[in-house]
């Protein structure tokens, strides 16, 4: 078995959350115009960034919003959509101990690209030091790219989709799913959810395909048992992501 130095994989655990750090930015980009579009104030476009912290969740609600829909409407699409952070909470529990308001601030930093970095590795104080670098890092790209997106791309939805920065989400959920799709029981549960969600979207109210498509997991069972990646294979991560 090989044996990686904890140094080795932290420089590792880096590399992988800056490329994702990247492959954000030009979707906080999208976000603070989608915002201004939408006529909220800049300090509402920042709000969103600094204490709801998802993607998904604040396009959704700002989308609901800009088309006249109420608050509740947008809190609600936003919370369908975050619930798959629950799950993400299940599985990084064991490294994230503490006091609570260490917990409860860690908390905020729950989403798919720092859990993505997080499980890039067994040991549970590598699993906590790659969740907050990508975390940390994805939460001030996010951020300021959130102002610069509504300072200077307001009103610029043509150009948005000129640059391709509207596809920017997607390719960075891509990015972060691919290198595990080389196991062939995580390509069947992403096959069986991109089918269960997909199907659901002209019928369903946002959010309601996400939570959906997690009954894929159950698509696994038929698979077979479940084998963790090894050191080296989940250094191709890394690899796999900074070509974005």
């Amino acid at each position: 078995m090989q044996v990686i130095e904890p140094d080795a994989t932290r420089r590792r655990l880096r590399r992988m959350a800056i490329s994702i750090t990247a492959a954000v930015a030009p979707f906080g980009i999208v976000f603070g115009a989608a915002a201004s579009t939408a006529g909220l104030s800049v300090w509402e476009a920042v709000g969103y960034s600094l204490f709801v912290f998802g993607g998904s969740s604040q396009f959704a609600a700002v989308e609901i919003l800009g088309d006249g829909g109420s608050v509740a409407a947008a809190a609600l699409a936003g919370l369908l959509l975050n619930v798959r952070s629950l799950a993400f909470g299940v599985i990084m529990a064991p490294a994230l101990g503490g006091a609570l308001w260490k917990r409860a601030a860690m908390s905020q930093l729950m989403i798919d690209e720092s859990t993505a970095v997080g499980t890039a590795s067994d040991d549970l104080a590598s699993r906590r030091y790659g969740y907050l670098v990508g975390g940390l890092g994805v939460f001030v790209v996010w951020n300021l790219t959130t102002l610069v997106g509504f300072v200077a791309f307001s009103g610029a939805g043509d150009l948005i989709e000129d640059l391709g920065l509207d596809v920017a989400g997607p390719a960075a959920f891509l990015a972060l799913l691919w290198p595990r799709l080389a196991d062939r029981r995580q390509l069947v549960v992403a096959v069986a959810g991109a089918v269960v969600a997909v199907s659901l979207v002209p019928f369903t109210a946002p959010g309601v395909p996400i939570l959906a498509s997690m009954s894929a997991v159950m698509a696994a069972r038929a698979v077979g048992p479940w084998r963790p990646s090894a050191p080296s294979e989940a250094s191709d991560l890394s690899g796999g992501q900074s070509g974005e």
